[in-house]
C-alpha cells in the first residue's frame, strides 16, 4: 500500500468523527448552476484534506433499449479499460490507467444503478494531487478508448458469469419475480447472453456521445473545498465532454399496477425454497416516503424486531431470515417480501408472510411498535451520514430527486411526526395484498 492511500485511509477514520459533529450541527448543502448547465451540490467540511466527489447523468440502464439490456452497464465499465490519445494527451491502455490512479492515491470508478449512471472520484484536496487526479478523471469521463479486444474478453466473462449465476435458485427467482412486478418496463429488462451479443464498440460510442453531456451533469461534492474551489473543479471534471445545447430527454413509461395476483412456482433441486412476494411501490419523490419508511421498518425492515419476523420464524420457525422492503426510484420500484425455507414448508411459510402483511395493511403497527420504530430510526440517523461516501450517497439523493436542501436537517423531525393512521393510510394507497407476484423456487415438484 503507497503512502498517499495510507493517507486517505487515515483520513477517512478522522473524516467518521467531524462528520458526526456536523450532523448534530445541521448540514449546510450550497446548490448553484453552473453556466454549461451542470448542476452542483456541497457540503464543505475543511476538517480533513480530502474531497469526494459524484457526477450523475440520467442517463441510467433505465434509457437502455430492451434488446441491449445492459449497454449502460457495460459501457461504463468499458471507461476503466483505457484511455484513447487526444491531442498532446498520450493513450493509456487499462494498465496504464490503473497505475495512474495508483501513483496519485486517488480511486476514480463508474458504474450504473438503473435510473442514474454515476462517477466518484476520491482524492487528497493537496492542490498538486487534486489538479492531477481531476485531470485524469476527465480523459477518463470524456475520452475512453473502448478497445475491441478488450469488449471481446469482458463480454466472454460476463457470459460465463451469468451462465454460473443461472445455476443458483436466489437468480432465477430474482429475475422471474423482476418480470413479473414489471412487466416491459426497463426495471424488468434482462441482461444476458443474447442482449450482450448484441452490443459492440459502435454501440458504446454512440452511447457515450449521446449520454455523457454538462448541461445534464449533476455533481455532488463533500470535503475540503470551498464553493470557489469545487466551482472549478467541476468544470475541470467536465471540460472535456461536448458541449452544446441539450435536447429534452425521451420520456421512460412508469411501472404499471398489476391487475392480478400472480404466482410462479419454479422446481430446483435445492436444500432451501427461495420465495418473493411483492409488487410495483412507489416513486422516491412520494409524498408519502416517510410514512412507509418508518411503517416498512415495523412490517419487516427493522430485523429482528419485525413483524414478520415474529409471525414467520419466532412463532412458527419458518425461516431464519425474513424482510420486507421498498426499493423507491425515478419510477415505482418493487415492494418486497423475502425469505428462504425448506421447500416442504414453502406454502405454509407463504400463507404467514401474506396473513402477516394483510393484518398490518388492515390495522397497522400498534402504538409500542411505532414508538419503538420511531426510536431506532431517529436514534441511527447520525449513522447514515457518518462517513463522507454516505454524506456523499445522501447529498446526490437529494441532486438526483430534486428533494429539499435542508433534507436531512429535516429527517429526524419527519420520522418522529408519523402516527398509525399515517401509517394505515398510506399502507393502503401502496399495497395491494390480493394482487401481489408469488415467487417460489426450489423443490423437484415446484411444491
Amino acid at each position: 500500500m503507497t503512502t498517499k492511500m495510507i493517507a486517505i485511509k487515515n483520513i477517512a477514520a478522522v473524516l467518521g468523527l467531524s462528520l458526526a459533529a456536523l450532523a448534530q450541527a445541521g448540514i449546510p448543502i450550497q446548490h448553484w448552476t453552473q453556466a454549461s448547465g451542470a448542476g452542483v451540490w456541497l457540503v464543505e467540511s475543511p476538517t480533513v484534506p480530502m474531497v469526494d466527489v459524484r457526477i450523475e447523468f440520467d442517463a441510467g440502464g433505465r434509457r437502455d433499449p430492451a434488446a441491449q439490456a445492459g449497454l449502460t452497464g457495460v459501457s461504463v465499465g468499458m471507461l476503466s479499460k483505457g484511455i484513447r490519445a487526444v491531442g498532446n494527451d498520450k493513450a493509456l491502455d487499462e494498465n496504464a490507467l490503473g497505475e495512474a490512479w495508483a501513483d496519485l492515491g486517488a480511486s476514480f470508478s463508474g458504474g450504473d444503478s438503473g435510473d442514474r449512471l454515476s462517477f466518484s472520484l476520491r482524492s487528497l484536496t493537496y492542490a498538486d494531487l487534486l489538479a492531477r487526479a481531476a485531470a485524469l478523471a476527465a480523459r477518463q469521463l470524456a475520452e475512453p478508448a473502448y478497445p475491441e479486444a478488450i469488449w471481446t474478453r469482458e463480454r466472454e466473462r460476463m457470459v460465463a458469469a451469468l451462465r454460473e449465476a443461472n445455476t443458483r435458485p436466489a437468480t432465477i427467482a430474482g429475475r422471474t419475480f423482476n418480470q413479473a412486478v414489471f412487466g416491459a418496463h426497463p426495471y424488468g429488462h434482462d441482461v444476458n447472453e443474447q442482449t450482450l451479443a448484441r452490443i459492440g464498440v459502435a454501440d458504446m460510442q454512440a452511447w457515450h456521445a449521446r449520454s455523457l453531456k454538462p448541461c445534464r451533469a449533476k455533481v455532488s461534492l463533500v470535503g475540503a473545498v470551498t464553493r470557489a474551489q469545487a466551482d472549478a473543479l467541476v468544470t475541470q471534471l467536465l471540460a472535456r465532454l461536448p458541449a452544446g445545447p441539450c435536447e429534452a430527454l425521451a420520456p421512460v413509461a412508469e411501472v404499471a399496477s398489476l391487475n392480478a395476483a400472480v404466482e410462479k412456482q419454479i422446481p430446483f433441486d435445492s436444500a432451501q425454497a427461495h420465495v418473493l412476494i411483492g409488487q410495483p411501490g412507489f416513486k422516491r419523490d412520494d409524498p408519502d416516503f416517510f410514512t412507509l419508511t418508518v411503517g416498512n421498518y415495523i412490517l419487516g425492515g427493522g430485523g429482528f424486531v419485525s413483524r414478520l419476523t415474529t409471525e414467520v420464524r419466532e412463532k412458527r420457525g419458518l425461516s431464519y431470515s425474513v424482510y420486507s422492503y421498498f426499493n423507491p426510484g425515478l419510477h415505482a420500484g418493487a415492494f418486497t417480501i423475502g425469505l428462504q425455507t425448506r421447500p416442504d414448508q414453502a406454502a405454509q411459510a407463504v400463507q404467514v408472510a401474506r396473513d402477516t402483511l394483510r393484518r398490518f395493511v388492515a390495522e397497522g403497527p400498534t402504538a409500542a411498535e411505532l414508538k419503538a420504530a420511531k426510536d431506532n430510526l431517529v436514534g441511527g440517523f447520525a449513522l447514515r451520514i457518518d462517513n463522507n461516501r454516505k454524506l456523499l450517497d445522501n447529498v446526490a439523493n437529494i441532486a438526483a430527486h430534486g428533494l429539499p436542501l435542508d433534507y436531512l436537517d429535516t429527517w429526524t423531525q419527519q420520522v418522529a411526526k408519523v402516527t398509525v393512521a399515517d401509517i394505515m393510510a398510506a399502507f393502503a394507497r401502496k399495497l395491494q395484498p390480493e394482487r401481489m407476484v408469488t415467487v417460489v423456487v426450489g423443490g423437484r415438484d415446484g411444491k
